[in-house]
């Protein structure tokens, strides 16, 4: 996977990205993090070093994959990492309140709601219940990946995250002007089951290129 040079210098995504590296290698530094002393320093407060909004598959369990210990990372999961008021009060408290200076909006491979919205888009198929509300979220992205040439489910699933990035920012006032005062990075980055990688986005003309 190919890295977006305007996110490799700050300091945290590095940090983060350091983390999943160790999870992939299987030497996990964060055990000491997630015990009983370390739970007794947050009753009190807490201080999240980034923001994660992704998805709440099974098989994504984010602390792990960024081998993160107890109140280092404020999360937000919601199926196909779709945005709603409560995701973007969660956000929003975590920017304005606890001072996050990054978030990493993040999908990954096999994502059954991106999937669900491609069969939305492509062949009509409209799921039960209010698993359709999910979908009517996500199915714009879709048709936007189409429209910009990509029919790939990789393709989908980067191009949604990339996707979610800009409407994060169009709908939250305070997520926006923190990015334009320098206060805040938002990475797209989408996660591999197979690998356990996690790595930014690629822009759509990369993905075609590639």
């Amino acid at each position: 996977m190919a890295t977006d040079e305007r996110y490799t210098e700050h300091t945290t995504w590095a940090q983060l990205r350091e983390g999943n590296a160790r999870y992939m290698a299987g030497t996990s530094a964060a055990d000491m993090r997630r015990g009983a002393n370390r739970r007794a320093e947050l009753v009190g407060s807490q201080a999240p070093s980034a923001l994660v909004f992704g998805c709440s598959d099974s098989r994504v369990p984010v602390e792990i994959l960024f081998d993160q210990g107890l109140g280092d990372l404020f999360v937000v999961r919601t199926a196909g990492h779709v945005i709603d008021g409560a995701v973007l009060g969660s956000i929003e408290y975590a920017v304005e309140i606890l001072g996050v200076p990054l978030i990493v909006v993040m999908g990954h491979d096999g994502c059954g709601a991106v999937a669900a919205a491609m069969a939305m888009v492509d062949e009509g198929k409209v799921p039960p219940g209010s698993i359709r509300d999910v979908v009517e979220h996500i199915a714009p992205d879709i048709v936007r990946a189409r429209f910009a040439g990509d029919r790939t489910f990789e393709g989908a699933v980067e191009q949604h995250a990339r996707y979610s990035v800009e409407l994060l920012r169009e709908r939250s006032a305070l997520v926006d002007g923190a990015v334009r005062a320098g206060r805040l990075t938002v990475v797209p980055a989408w996660y591999s089951l197979r690998t356990g990688q996690v790595a930014e986005a690629l822009p759509l003309p990369a993905l075609l290129a590639a």
